[in-house]
């Protein structure tokens, strides 16, 4: 099989998530460990940093990438889900493995996953385990994909793992509570290894203040730990770049200045846990200076490859699109939106079939012009009954039956002066990156 063979053999021989949803997630890790002793363990080959949260691990997970690459280290970075290319979830330093890697390692592993049936994301994460053990990567960072405790990711020992934070996501594998889904996230702590907490919630600390007390592991709050502040960064009438100034609260270590070329401002949250996973680094005896860190952080996407965050795709209209796609995530975004400068806001909004959605839609601006539409994967919800479900909570538009199509009208239909926003569901981002 050439390369486009062996990615549409995997689609449509292994459950895949992000496309049918629910019935590829598998409540056990059993078929992860099969495939990890058939390669022989390899997630027990190298040092790894574990992040789970509900948003903002992805962002995390790449700013520390980009930080420990200009420390000089060789970074396998494993991430999902992928905006265009599957080989986008696993990188070292920064490039995607070959076309070449993804067919050998299916060619010579087809007849073991017949006989173990792995989903698409259990593969994913053996292809990456293995293919970080063979490169000899002096560290990777391992993003959970889906909550926590029965994530295919929780069979590596990491130095340190992180939560950035919780949220209402997947209500209907992880719980209809918040602690119910904390618990969840929480099964990632491990007995005697660290634990950051990326964000101080009142009403899940204590869960995570007991599972690491029972596991033995040190646990700290990012956002007890650092002051964050913006010191510049509205151009064109705009956020096209943020310059912050840090503050520790916990250290006489002198404040930081530094420029990210993250310019969603939900970054603040973000860059105080990356600050504080460096700390746990250095006490792992990993040279990171803060130079390395301001040198890596205004370059975060050229670093890594990371698109999809408040991500600017077009001028007069602005367009930018963005992968939140649940309250808190879209609470964010919303934030972002208030602080530009525009004459009439155009949201061209799609999402998935498989989620409660009135949450979000009591949200959004009801002085937006909406254009629905379907992500092409099954998972989509249709148009037609996005728009119908829109006009209940006052949100008023007209449904195209691509996210291509809902796009060109509201770029026909904007003046220069306005603002178009794209998202909803990471599947719209992604097919508009």
């Amino acid at each position: 099989m050439n390369y486009q063979q062996t990615i549409d053999y995997l689609y449509t021989h292994l459950p895949m998530f992000t496309r049918v949803g629910s019935s590829a997630y598998k409540a056990n890790l059993d078929n992860t460990i099969a495939l990890c002793e058939l390669l022989d363990n390899p997630q027990h080959k190298f040092k790894s940093i574990h992040i789970g949260g509900t948003n903002g691990k992805g962002s995390t997970s790449h700013m520390l990438a980009a930080v420990l690459q200009m420390a000089g280290y060789k970074t396998g970075l494993y991430t999902s889900p992928h905006l265009k290319d599957f080989r986008e979830r696993i990188r070292i330093d920064g490039e995607m493995i070959s076309e070449q890697r993804v067919i050998d390692f299916v060619e010579q592993y087809q007849p073991d996953f017949e006989a173990i049936k792995p989903s698409f994301f259990e593969m994913s994460v053996a292809l990456a385990f293995d293919t970080f053990a063979k490169e000899e990567v002096d560290i990777a960072i391992i993003e959970v994909g889906l909550g926590g405790r029965l994530d295919s990711t929780n069979v590596i020992s990491p130095l340190f793992s992180i939560i950035t934070n919780i949220g209402w996501d997947h209500m209907n594998i992880l719980g209809d509570t918040l602690q119910l889904i904390a618990a969840e996230k929480a099964g990632i702590i491990k007995k005697n290894t660290p634990i950051i907490i990326g964000e101080y919630q009142s009403e899940v600390a204590d869960v995570f203040k007991q599972k690491a007390e029972i596991e033995n592991a040190p646990i700290s709050f990012a956002s007890d730990e650092w002051e964050v502040e913006i010191e510049s960064g509205i151009d064109k009438n705009y956020v096209d770049s943020l310059s912050l100034v840090v503050f520790p609260q916990t250290s006489t270590r002198p404040v930081q200045h530094i420029q990210l070329d993250l310019t969603g401002t939900y970054q603040l949250k973000n860059i105080k846990t990356v600050l504080s996973a460096v700390t746990k680094l250095r006490q792992n005896r990993f040279l990171v200076t803060d130079v390395h860190v301001q040198m890596a952080l205004k370059q975060v996407k050229p670093l890594t490859g990371l698109r999809g965050r408040w991500d600017i795709i077009g001028h007069e209209p602005l367009t930018v699109c963005d992968t939140g796609h649940n309250p808190e995530g879209i609470r964010e975004v919303l934030k972002n939106i208030s602080m530009v400068k525009y004459e009439r806001l155009h949201m061209v909004i799609g999402m998935v079939n498989d989620k409660d959605i009135s949450k979000i839609l009591y949200m959004m601006p009801t002085k937006a012009i909406y254009y629905f539409c379907k992500p092409d994967i099954p998972r989509g919800l249709d148009a037609d009954d996005l728009k119908e479900q829109g006009a209940s909570h006052r949100l008023y538009g007209s449904s195209y039956p691509s996210v291509k199509d809902a796009l060109e009208a509201a770029r026909e239909n904007a003046y220069a002066s306005d603002l178009i926003f794209v998202g909803g569901s990471t599947f719209v981002v992604a097919e508009v990156i």
